[in-house]
């Protein structure tokens, strides 16, 4: 059992420590050329951003109601040329990837090793900005969750209770709310948090039925959680040795935010960023800040970040409740700190888990939506996603028997594959928090792996779910054992979702693609030199060797 749990296991065998090695974050900044190709790259990614946005306008998930560009002559021509609308898109959805990938030079330089020359932190700054403008005013895209946010927290307005009626129910079938709202979803009831439902209140009080203001005030809320990330991801770089500038490279201005989370209005964007400032503020009580030698006093400030970012942590749980998990991989860093044996981990526990049940249900009672959503939090399941490595398995092997002649079996099957992960991610999450608390693993690092775990083991993943490992991860994983398949997932991903909104036929996407791969390969023919499409001599250093847990930079 304690070899099972990772107890004696020594730091020398644990296998996922090979994820991270120290990376210097001091290098000069980029010579003349150098910066020549930063401005091209950044006008290069403004701009597929900007086709996106345009093309968002004929082919986003646009409203069925409300819909401002209906029947206007300039506009309304995108909704109408489905086909061109597509293949803008996916040359947009492409030409912010291979942006993205280019930037990737000047931030983590080769995959194996830190750039001789890297980007500055407000050079990667303005380029994110000019790059999520665009985006910030386009019509939602790649998702039409928004529109059920919009429904769910009118119902909650209304005084009824979003964890027991659906749409339809709470509204409507007839309410303009309701009818934007996907069929899958018009008779399901909220699997959101207490505290997002609540805030969607506040929105649902100010907007009314204005749909277009209440997506735009939602993407407010979408940025404000994406500003959070911004803040916190550097911060917990730094703590495991790893430069900013590369972990808001592949944390932030990955393509899967800039569609997903800004894009298409997601709320995961808010828990991510509350989930992130929490661990920090608790790192900074526990562990201190890096170079100021060594650990603080647990004092009055002390205690009150430890309290905060606790705080913090569960108001991101009350949005989505996967984030509570934080929580323990700090109570572990907390428990290390005050010395070996179980009485400091049953300690921790004991102040952690108080500040969280405190704080949820101070969330749930004020809020006056109580705790119905422990109970819808698994509303979800009923999609079978083929991202989820046990749903595609159930899948596959039912489809399977259908050919043998067996009969459909795959209800069944999904019965059984769908816990077997579960209890696979849990112990891997057990094993993380186990080596936290010996101190093998940064818990920044041992959160990652753990929420990549249960990601990629969850009944059902979306795209942006994986931001969810990615994010993290971002800030201690450098070796290109995590980063190639992590920044490979990203970009594919990216590139072959559809932007929805449209009943687009084979022919309309088969078209846009060859159009878009025409149109990729002529663009790097042309611009093969004033790109840095090709490794150029002297691009990045080896990395240097890897650090142990406590790492500073």
């Amino acid at each position: 059992m304690r070899r099972a749990l990772g107890l004696d296991v020594k730091a020398s065998d644990h296998t996922i420590a090979v994820l991270h090695s120290d990376e210097s974050s001091e290098a000069p900044g980029l010579d003349r050329r150098e910066l020549r190709q930063l401005d091209r790259i950044r006008l290069m990614g403004t701009t597929g951003t900007v086709l996106m946005a345009i093309s968002a306008l004929g082919i986003g998930a646009q409203p069925v109601h409300q819909n401002p560009t209906s029947g206007m002559r300039v506009l309304g021509i995108f909704a109408r040329a489905h086909t061109g609308s597509l293949a803008m898109c996916m040359v947009g959805t492409v030409t912010v990837v291979l942006a993205w990938l280019l930037l990737g030079r000047f931030a983590i330089g080769g995959l194996g090793g830190s750039p001789l020359r890297r980007i500055t932190r407000r050079q990667l700054d303005r380029t994110l900005l000019v790059w999520i403008i665009p985006l910030c005013v386009a019509p939602p895209m790649f998702s039409n969750d928004v529109y059920s946010y919009l429904a769910q927290s009118e119902i909650t307005a209304r005084g009824i209770d979003p964890y027991v009626e659906g749409p339809v129910a709470g509204l409507g079938i007839d309410n303009v709310l309701t009818n934007n709202v996907p069929n899958i979803w018009r008779e399901t009831p909220a699997p959101y948090g207490p505290l997002f439902l609540w805030i969607g209140h506040g929105i649902a009080e100010i907007t009314g039925d204005n749909i277009l203001a209440g997506v735009w005030v939602h993407r407010l809320l979408a940025l404000a959680g994406v500003a959070l990330i911004v803040w916190a991801l550097p911060r917990l770089s730094v703590r495991c040795g790893v430069a900013p500038v590369s972990a808001l490279w592949l944390g932030v201005a990955n393509p899967l935010v800039l569609f997903h989370l800004i894009g298409g209005v997601h709320n995961d964007a808010l828990m991510l960023g509350l989930m992130l400032a929490g661990l920090e503020l608790m790192l900074r009580a526990i562990h201190g800040v890096p170079g100021d030698g060594g650990p603080p006093p647990l004092d009055v400030r002390g205690w009150a970040l430890l309290i905060g970012g606790a705080i913090t942590v569960s108001l991101s749980s009350s949005v989505k409740i996967t984030s509570i998990i934080v929580l323990g991989f700090a109570g572990m860093a907390l428990a290390r700190r005050w010395g070996p044996g179980i009485r400091p981990v049953i300690k921790a526990a004991a102040i952690l888990g108080v500040v969280a049940a405190l704080t949820t249900l101070v969330i749930s009672t004020a809020s006056g939506l109580g705790f119905g959503w422990l109970d819808t939090v698994s509303v979800a399941n009923a999609v079978r996603s083929w991202m989820s490595l046990p749903t595609a398995l159930g899948i596959i092997t039912g489809f399977g028997g259908v050919l043998l002649g067996l009969g459909d079996h795959t209800t069944a099957l999904l019965s059984i594959t769908r816990p077997i992960a579960g209890v696979i991610a849990a112990y891997i999450t057990v094993r993380m928090l186990v080596a936290t608390w010996t101190g093998r693993i940064h818990p920044v690092g041992a959160l990652g792996v753990s929420l990549g775990a249960i990601v990629l083991l969850f009944p059902v993943v979306q795209p942006w779910y994986l931001l969810w490992a990615i994010v993290p991860m971002a800030a201690w994983a450098t070796k290109p054992v995590f980063r190639v398949p992590a920044i490979g997932i990203s970009a594919v991903v990216s590139v072959i979702l559809m932007p929805r909104g449209a009943d687009l036929e084979v022919f309309q996407i088969v078209g846009s693609a060859v159009a878009t791969v025409i149109v990729s390969v002529l663009f790097i023919v042309v611009t093969r030199n004033a790109l840095p499409w090709r490794t150029q001599q002297g691009v990045s250093a080896p990395s240097q060797p890897a650090g142990a847990y406590g790492v500073t930079s």
